[in-house]
């Protein structure tokens, strides 16, 4: 799979996929969607509460994932819950990212 830096707007480099933004993507393909501390309780413990939201931020800035405001629930009160979803380029990027992985770790065990 072949990731066009063209096909990403504002930037200028090949993307790259830190642990964190990987584990959050791959929660994301599992579930759909999740909200910010459903990361931290999913992720068992891969994401803490503290860099859970940096993380998400610096991932939506580059394209990886899109989020919205939900509704609070008028009886409950509280307050909107931010929800995540990937994108469409972020689940190429995990794609490419997880295969070229698989294909390098074989060969550095060698």
């Amino acid at each position: 799979m072949c990731i066009s830096v063209a096909s990403m707007p504002g930037q200028s480099r090949v993307p790259t996929l830190s642990s964190k933004e990987s584990l959050i993507l791959e929660l994301l393909v599992e579930h759909g969607q999740l909200y910010g501390l459903e990361f931290v309780a999913a992720s068992r413990r891969g994401l803490k509460r503290g860099t859970v939201y940096v993380t998400l931020g610096r991932m939506e800035d580059k394209g990886y994932i899109t989020s919205w405001l939900e509704e609070a629930p008028p009886r409950v009160g509280g307050l909107p819950r931010r929800i995540y979803r990937a994108t469409p380029l972020g689940r190429r990027v995990l794609t490419a990212w997880t295969e070229m992985a698989r294909q390098l770790v074989p060969k550095l065990v060698r």
